[in-house]
């Protein structure tokens, strides 16, 4: 079994659905970021839950060479989209499309199947797949 399978199990075992792994580094500090989601939001109470399952796990199958943070959170209001699931799971929401032709679509996203989304923006709708796709993301008009 994986790392990312083992941190899967873990966090759905908790009620939660894992929604990304991402290792950064942030003022020479290594970061290993496990967000998750759960219906009606992430508690705090859910995140230190979770870590602290997740954390022996790590101690086993180091993530990162070095030292690290674990940090469990929430991927927030506005996400990146990276697999189908984050797609199909934003439909109704404002998105940010960047496509292989440096082109950029805003707008909301009417559908996500396992080929392509649909993408309503202010004159049109646009028809994207997803090997055309470069950076996705949600975002919140304030």
């Amino acid at each position: 079994m994986s790392l990312e399978e083992s941190i899967k199990m873990t966090v759905e075992g908790c009620g939660a659905q894992l929604y990304d792994i991402v290792t950064t580094k942030e003022n020479d500090k290594n970061i290993y970021r496990v967000y998750i989601t759960t219906k009606g939001g992430v508690s705090l109470d859910k995140c230190a839950e979770i870590s602290r399952l997740i954390s022996p796990i790590l101690d086993v199958e180091e993530p990162m060479s070095g030292n690290y943070n674990l940090e469990v959170s929430s991927p927030g209001i506005e996400r990146k989209l990276k697999k189908i699931e984050h797609f199909k799971a934003s439909v109704g929401e404002k998105v940010k499309i960047k496509d292989t032709t440096s082109e950029v679509y805003k707008g909301e996203l009417l559908k996500a199947d396992d080929e392509k989304i649909i993408v309503k923006t202010e004159f049109t709708q646009e028809e994207i797949s997803y090997d055309s796709i470069l950076a996705a993301s949600t975002y919140f008009e304030w």
